[in-house]
């Protein structure tokens, strides 16, 4: 089974927001909740550099590890999911995520904050009906066969989903075709020609 993966260009991101606003059509997730932001690096200097981000599924999930009541899950095909009945606001996944990617609609103290929402890769979440689940998590287009709508809707295609062997390919091609010697690390000072970065982009 494919393994769902997010990966965000930063030399194709223009910080247009574009995902962002696609995210909040999809789901219409409560005010003050933002489950994908464009980060920007430098801003203004020459060195500028952004990237979109929001929860990225990984292999071994650190939220998954410190809810204490079992409400982070990770489906076969790798995405992270949560069940909001479960959820009793401690924070502990937003601390444990490096991505900052579990939001709370309040800002109070432990079991106050209200029910924890992220980024679902536009899978839903557990629901018995599809208006449930679509007014606790948002669109399901995974079962559509659709890709998430951030994705689907990145201007300059900087943000890419779906299998993560195929989302690598994608990554490694461009790299070649833009022909820094550095690869994907173009700028980096301390990159040389005997880097493996650099092996990466030869051809033959």
């Amino acid at each position: 089974m494919a393994t769902m993966k997010f990966m965000c260009d930063a030399e194709r991101c223009i910080e247009c927001n574009g995902c962002v606003t696609a995210c909040k059509n999809a789901n219409e997730v409560e005010w003050g909740v933002q489950r994908r932001r464009v980060v920007t690096l430098n801003d203004g200097e020459h060195s500028e550099v952004s990237i979109s981000v929001a929860c990225m599924h990984c292999d071994d999930a650190p939220c998954i590890a410190v809810c204490p009541t079992e409400t982070l899950y990770q489906r076969d095909d790798g995405i992270v999911l949560h069940d909001k009945d479960l959820c009793i606001g401690c924070g502990y996944c937003l601390y444990a995520c490096p991505f900052g990617a579990p939001q709370f609609p309040k800002q109070n103290a432990f079991g106050e904050r209200g029910k924890m929402d992220k980024c679902t890769f536009c899978a839903g979440g557990p629901a018995e009906t599809q208006e449930e689940e679509y007014q606790k998590y948002g669109a399901n287009r995974i079962a559509e066969g659709k890709l998430p709508l951030c994705a689907e809707m990145c201007s300059t295609k900087a943000l890419l989903a779906g299998d993560a062997q195929e989302v690598a390919d994608i990554f490694r091609q461009r790299v070649v075709q833009r022909g820094h010697k550095d690869g994907g690390w173009s700028g980096n000072p301390r990159a040389d020609a005997d880097s493996l970065a650099y092996d990466a982009t030869r051809q033959g």
